[in-house]
């Protein structure tokens, strides 16, 4: 009583203390509370006392709802039935109260009939039990068709913590009950006010797929009630949602299954064919209109494969759903994209699919279906490509709401590349330059006249770029003599600058390309001066144009350089952000890459300046200025020398640039170790001109990797080593560097794995871990006969085996990749010679390995890493056989008998032991991931699962 009333406290104080912090307070004794054993007791005593109020209702109905779900196993096997007893006392008292009650109640007796088989319920099973209640107390039928309505949709809650076989047992316990819970429905049609109810329990009961044959639901009186529902001036919701579930019960998945599937399909498509008026009747409600637009994109995505026929019937369907695709509200148009894209898959394949010796032309090949389907895709691209008209009211609109207007074109782009690939891209590129053509007869150079009809042709024109022909003659011209003619009406502006880049490599190709170059040139530098926005745009077309036309543009340099320094100082109209001026970095290393050598070292001495010459002032200051000078002063300039050092593929001229800036880069490297941003900014800089000129920088690299490996002891920065990391890919297997880098991946292992002794160190720097043991496995693949050899190896399988729980992702991630890759090294013709030395060392921590790996996959990890841990868990059966499968099956047996059966643990190490034969990894994820699931099933055993497997104790020695 005392606790109940201390329940009824914390609540009142939950919903009406005006203090936040004592609200807080209630809800974390609430949830703590709900967690106990008493919180059963508590909860029953409230919802059966008639003084309980609302909120002490709804908690205590969710919260006996979740510990049926969660905690069932908490009680004995005779509280079975007084539970059953008090939820139906429950179902029955509440049958006229709160609905979300109700429901709560509802949600706890499904997940009891989940738990409890058949044979344990009695009275013939939960199904007879439900009918015998509703014959008992009619008055209470919909409560009981409420809990109809939940136990289908159940079997599928995974947030139940019941064994994979028992829920598989249950859906077949459903399954063959189905014609009892299609009787009751039935019956419940002719009570008045039920009917909608009873639709809505039966359209929850088709989710459990083709259980009825088709043909028997052809005729069924709930089919044709529902059907009836569609033909009120009000659709009935249960009858749009019984229709749907009906479509996806026949779903099509290939021709061979029409036949059985037919009667069905005969009776539901001439129904909803008679909706069609009302996707056009501007007197009905839109949720109505929504509704029905539903049902034709339903039958589209089930029925495509016999719609992708091409038939007569089909094409009826076809131009209902181009109906459905006009309307003017853009969340009904919506629905039918995927089945756009689907026919287009279909479309695509089958065309596809040529003759012997048959050969395809760059358009898509001329094929039945092909031709059934142009004249409906052409009209696609004519009504989607107006959806992404900007709204005249767009500058007032929420940032929501323009987040929203983003994704509407993104999705219309998606569309407008499905009816590209249907009828190709030129063909869709004349359609769309016709609505241009349209737009800019109204878009003339006056400032006030509407520029969005135009925009919206160019994103649209832009969005099929990739299958656009680059020899294209008819229309490309023309688009690209008019740009230059429209006003520079900023978003308009913005649109012309991405077209341009988009079709970069056509003004390369094309024959007349080429002379459009300098007008587009002349747009795009506009756009760098107009807002940030435009800059933006400018500035990756500019950059998609060099990389496309370097080498028409060669010649160019001088008045692409003055673009280039303009931008970069931020001289006159500018206005190219920071990190936007890194496309343009890129656009001139890329046409200085196709300069000769002989004038690329001059060229590139030009591209660093402008970076480089801010850089030197500051260290001309001294070292207190340096020092003190925020991050993005100095790695804003480093980021445009990484980006030159990676795009300009001139690897003698890079060197050499290195090792004249090398100065510069070592005062920043001594006085900066301290500051991650800038470190990684530099680092990144050396890795690049690493990636580039590869053994040019020899000597460049060898007095880098001595300030880094002096500095790593200090800072420990993790981007030191994920330069090192480029340096092992590229001069790993080069013997005259063998001496360097083994004190180089001594010193650097040495080091982190001194301050990574506990797993609470892994989880305060899991991005030094993750480069860590990225490092390591980079050694593997490029020096392992430095790695195995060196006595770091022995240090890097210890510190692997602390932190293989670490919680953050990549870091975990890098350990469990690896330890695969040092248990799959015999797969490595570089690697199997060391295979004796890491047997030294894995085979005496083999057991203890075993054991973190599968508390990891038993919960110490989340369940989203499950595919990784399982790799690693096959990788160590695979190279270790039997010795691995004792280690399992020490560690497996170490797990409770209330946690896991014998039957789950036999099936785990079979999967295991078919695994020492060969066999393919996706026959063994099953019982792995069965098992993963058993011991996740709720809190409780999860921590008797982990307590006994203890991962973080390595030194565990099992107690028989």
């Amino acid at each position: 009583m005392e606790l109940q009333n201390t329940v009824k406290e914390a609540l009142n104080a939950l919903y009406h203390h005006p203090d936040d912090a004592v609200r807080m307070q209630a809800d974390r004794w609430l949830q703590d509370f709900q967690r106990t054993i008493d919180a059963w007791q508590v909860a029953d005593n409230l919802l059966h006392d008639t003084s309980s109020n609302i909120e002490t209702s709804v908690f205590c109905s969710q919260t006996l709802r979740s510990k049926v779900q969660r905690d069932f196993e908490e009680l004995p096997s005779e509280a079975f039935r007084p539970l059953r007893i008090s939820l139906n006392t429950l179902l029955k008292s509440f049958h006229k109260g709160p609905p979300k009650v109700r429901t709560q109640i509802s949600l706890a007796v499904a997940a009891l009939a989940i738990h409890v088989p058949a044979e344990d319920w009695g009275d013939g099973g939960i199904l007879n039990w439900i009918r015998d209640e509703m014959n008992s107390h009619p008055e209470c039928i919909p409560s009981f068709l409420e809990l109809l309505r939940v136990l289908p949709e159940e079997v599928f809650n995974y947030k139940i913590a019941v064994r994979p076989d028992r829920r598989r047992i249950f859906e077949n316990e459903l399954a063959t009950g189905m014609e009892i819970a299609l009787n009751v429905f039935t019956a419940c049609l002719n009570i008045n006010g039920l009917s909608e109810q009873a639709l809505e329990a039966f359209a929850s009961w088709l989710r459990l797929r083709h259980r009825i044959p088709a043909s028997a639901l052809a005729s069924h009186p709930l089919v044709h009630t529902a059907l009836s529902g569609l033909n009120s001036d009000i659709l009935s919701e249960a009858s749009v949602n019984v229709i749907s579930e009906l479509i996806h019960y026949t779903t099509v998945r290939n021709l061979d299954e029409v036949a059985s599937q037919m009667p069905l399909i005969q009776v539901l498509v001439p129904r909803i064919m008679n909706l069609k008026p009302q996707l056009r009747d501007s007197s009905k409600d839109e949720e109505d209109v929504k509704a029905v637009a539903r049902l034709f994109a339903d039958m589209g995505d089930a029925y495509v494969e016999l719609i992708a026929t091409g038939s007569d019937e089909s094409m009826v369907i076809v131009q209902a759903l181009l109906e459905a695709t006009s309307h003017p509200e853009f969340d009904i148009a919506s629905m039918t994209f995927n089945f756009w894209h689907s026919l287009q898959m279909l479309i695509s394949e089958r065309s596809n699919t040529l003759p012997h010796g048959h050969e395809p032309s760059s358009e898509p090949e001329k094929s039945p279906q092909l031709l059934a389907f142009r004249s409906s895709y052409e009209a696609l691209v004519s009504l989607v490509s107006v959806k992404v008209e900007y709204p005249q009211d767009y500058a007032d609109l929420s940032r929501e709401d323009q987040k929203d207007f983003k994704q509407t074109r993104y999705a219309v782009a998606d569309v407008l590349i499905d009816a590209a690939l249907v009828l190709g891209g030129d063909a869709t590129l004349k359609i769309l330059y016709m609505k241009l053509i349209e737009a800019v007869r109204n878009c003339g150079q006056v400032q006030q006249t509407d520029w969005r009809p135009a925009e919206a042709a160019l994103y649209s024109i832009r969005a099929i770029s990739d299958y656009v022909s680059n020899t294209e003659g008819d229309v490309m011209p023309q688009i690209m003599n008019l740009l230059p003619q429209l006003p520079h009406q900023p978003q308009l502006l913005q649109t012309v600058c991405y077209v341009i880049g988009a079709y970069s490599k056509w003004l390369d190709t094309a024959p007349s390309g080429p002379s459009f170059l300098s007008p587009l040139i002349n747009i795009l530098v506009s756009g760098m001066s107009i807002s940030e926005d435009t800059a933006a745009a400018a500035a990756v077309a500019f950059r998609h144009i060099c990389d496309d036309c370097k080498k028409k543009l060669c010649g160019s340099l001088d008045g692409l350089f003055q673009i280039y320094q303009g931008a970069m100082i931020g001289e006159g109209p500018f206005k190219v952000s920071a990190e936007d001026s890194l496309h343009l970095v890129e656009a001139l290393s890329m046409v200085v890459t196709e300069l000769p050598s002989e004038h690329a070292k001059k060229a590139l001495e030009a591209l660093c300046l402008p970076t480089v010459a801010p850089l030197q002032d500051i260290i001309n200051q001294g070292p207190l200025v340096l020092g003190q000078k925020p991050a993005r002063d100095l790695t804003v300039h480093i980021d445009r020398l990484a980006n030159i050092f990676r795009h300009a593929n001139h690897p003698e001229a890079v060197a050499d640039a290195v090792r004249r800036l090398w100065p510069i880069f070592k005062s920043i490297f001594d006085i900066r170790s301290w500051d991650m941003r800038t470190m990684e900014s530099l680092c990144r800089a050396c890795k690049n001109a690493v990636r580039t000129s590869k053994t040019l920088m020899g000597v460049t690299v060898g007095v880098i990797l001595e300030e880094i490996q002096a500095l790593y002891k200090q800072h420990q920065q993790p981007c030191f080593l994920y330069l090192s990391s480029e340096v092992i890919k590229i001069f790993g297997s080069d013997p005259s560097c063998t001496n360097y880098l083994t004190i180089l991946i001594e010193s650097l292992f040495n080091h982190t794995t001194s301050v990574l002794t506990k797993v609470q160190d892994f989880s305060s720097r899991p991005d030094l871990v993750d480069d860590c043991f990225l490092l390591a496995s980079r050694c593997i693949r490029y020096c392992p006969q430095l790695f195995f050899t060196s006595p770091v190896f022995p240090c890097l399988v210890d510190c692997s085996m602390i932190g293989i729980t670490v919680q953050h992702r990549e870091a975990s991630n890098s350990i469990l990749n690896f330890l695969s890759d040092v248990f799959d090294l015999a797969n490595s013709t570089h690697g199997k010679p060391y295979v004796p030395i890491r047997d030294n060392v894995i085979i005496p921590r083999g057991a203890v390995i075993t054991r973190v790996l599968v508390a990891a996959l038993t919960g110490a990890l989340p369940s989203s890493r499950l595919e990784t841990v399982t790799y690693t868990l096959l990788a160590i059966t695979r190279a270790y056989s039997s010795k691995a499968l004792e280690w399992a099956k020490e560690a497996i047996s170490l797990i409770p008998s209330n946690a896991v059966t014998e039957v789950e643990r036999s099936r785990f190490l079979q999967a295991l032991s078919d695994a020492t034969s060969g066999a393919a990894v996706n026959g063994l994820t099953t019982p792995i991931e069965e098992l993963s699931e058993v011991c996740r099933r709720n809190r409780s055993v999860q921590e008797i699962v982990q307590g006994a497997l203890r991962p973080l104790e390595l030194n565990m020695v099992s107690v028989s």
